[in-house]
């Protein structure tokens, strides 16, 4: 054979690498709405950047017949390129190919490729699609999963994970998603659970269906594993490549920062009509945030669980931060077991990489109850403090009405380590609302009153009017400044310049005991 020959077989065999398991299969697979592996790299991928490694790799199992199934690739392809300028790792599982199923090799090829964006401290992104682990492999199948996960952990606060549902994800293939930084899911294409509804429906006698089972709505609003949710594979991509934007590529790098096109002394007289006057009102936080953030552009995660908690990314001055905001819109703005779990990981991916944190607070307590007692809201709300106390990174909160008791104390406050906290005149400090602590206070005085109904109303107030309000806090120390809300932009962007150099050391551990 000469060199032009070689050459041509070469080709030929690059072309039929590119046909996955076949015009057959790749068109099954476009009519069930997916897009193939490769055409989802090509989506992601900025135009002729990606570069595939292992095409070549094959199964080595010769049981069950495999040996009639070898395909080149092994059922996932792998490599690298650019998305928005910035370097990624990939690998994206191809279920035209065997199912996607999981093998030796076809492991061996995401460690692989995992390694690298170790190596070089870029982020990786793993798009799911696949039958599970390949049962003609056997314990070799295992071993692959053990050895994805693993490097998950590794990676883990070291570079940004990102998992892509894309399809089918079950049994042991859904720990990999769950260690990760972040799960985007797709609507009606895209399931994740641990037993599927047949093994659920023999054991428990329950009827549940692949999507209510684990669908992108279970999970996104009922379970909370999942971040995004999207309508088709298409936008799910923009989503991915909107949130790598706002990310660093590892822990020893910042977030990029971008040339503002927004006004850093921009007043926002609007924020003074956003607080009701009855402290009982509901409102939108969301105004808040979309009003000091950089042009409005604010990236919400998870916004479809626990919504009375807000986070997400936006940026001060072209810089990246992370926003943790109560949402008096939804269940009053309470912290409960699932808004604790939410904004405790949220705080800690933000102190992994380097991400400034800004609180807006507005919480009336911890959700009373038997269900939430018996559910854990101690050890779930333990996390929140743990985070906020753990965290080294810039840390600032401003609070623009309600901040009772223990709630107080973990949404950010200056005992957990908050370096500045500034406070709206409309903020109410205090260990709990005033119509609880003049139930207690006055109890004597109110029951024994001619008019029990008149005392408690000017007891109410009168405790409102001494210890609920900033001003005492600021007093001790426990908030910076009491600031006009107008100026809350301003204030936030001098204060992240000023923190810009922080450091602060922690004492020397392997790690700490988060009550998980």
């Amino acid at each position: 054979m000469d060199r032009v020959d070689r050459i041509s077989l070469l080709h030929e065999k690059k072309a039929q690498l590119e046909q996955g398991g076949g015009a057959e299969k790749i068109t099954k697979q476009h009519e069930s709405g997916k897009m193939t592996a490769r055409e989802r790299i090509e989506a992601l991928f900025d135009e002729n950047s990606f570069v595939e490694i292992d095409a070549f790799v094959e199964t080595k199992s010769i049981d069950f017949d495999m040996q009639k199934k070898k395909v080149p690739g092994d059922g996932v392809v792998t490599g690298y390129g650019s998305v928005n300028g910035r370097l990624v790792f990939i690998s994206s599982q191809d279920f035209t190919v065997i199912g996607g199923s999981l093998g030796e090799m076809h492991a061996k090829k995401i460690t692989k490729v995992m390694d690298m964006a170790m190596k070089m401290g870029v982020p990786f992104i793993s798009i799911n699609d696949s039958g599970g682990a390949r049962i003609e492999e056997g314990i070799d199948a295992l071993k692959g999963f053990g050895d994805i996960f693993f490097r998950n952990t590794l990676a883990s606060g070291v570079i940004p994970q990102i998992s892509v549902i894309m399809g089918p994800c079950a049994g042991g293939a859904v720990y990999s998603p769950a260690i990760t930084d972040f799960v985007f899911m797709v609507e009606k294409t895209s399931q994740m659970f641990i037993t599927g509804p047949q093994v659920i429906k023999a054991v428990t006698g329950e009827d549940v269906t692949f999507d209510e089972l684990g669908g992108a709505d279970a999970h996104n609003s009922i379970s909370g594993v999942a971040h995004f949710k999207s309508s088709n594979e298409k936008e799910c991509i923009e989503k991915i490549k909107r949130l790598i934007d706002f990310l660093p590529d590892n822990n020893l790098s910042d977030a990029p920062i971008y040339t503002a096109q927004d006004d850093m002394n921009r007043i926002n007289e609007n924020l003074l009509e956003v607080i009701p006057d009855d402290s009982n009102k509901p409102y939108d936080m969301m105004e808040i945030i979309a009003s000091v953030v950089d042009n409005g552009d604010f990236l919400e995660i998870q916004e479809h669980f626990a919504k009375n908690i807000i986070i997400g990314f936006g940026r001060m001055n072209g810089g990246t931060v992370g926003i943790i905001a109560n949402q008096p819109k939804f269940s009053a703005g309470v912290l409960d077991v699932n808004s604790s779990d939410k904004a405790a990981r949220f705080v800690r991916f933000c102190d992994s990489f380097n991400i400034p944190i800004i609180t807006f607070t507005d919480v009336p307590g911890y959700l009373p109850g038997v269900d939430q007692e018996h559910n854990g809201i101690i050890r779930h709300g333990a996390k929140l403090l743990y985070s906020f106390s753990e965290a080294t990174v810039p840390k600032i909160n401003v609070i623009v009405r309600k901040a009772y008791g223990g709630a107080y104390i973990a949404m950010n406050s200056k005992h957990l380590g908050a370096d500045m906290v500034f406070a709206w005149p409309s903020a109410e400090i205090a260990v709990m609302g005033p119509e609880g602590a003049a139930n207690i206070i006055f109890r004597k005085e109110i029951k024994e009153a001619d008019d029990p109904v008149a005392t408690r109303t000017k007891r109410i107030e009168e405790y409102r009017d001494k210890f609920s309000n900033p001003y005492i806090a600021a007093a001790r120390g426990y908030v910076d400044d009491v600031i006009d809300p107008a100026s809350t932009r301003i204030r936030l962007i001098s204060a992240l310049e000023m923190l810009a150099s922080k450091r602060e050391n922690r004492p020397a551990k392997k790690h700490g005991n988060i009550p998980l």
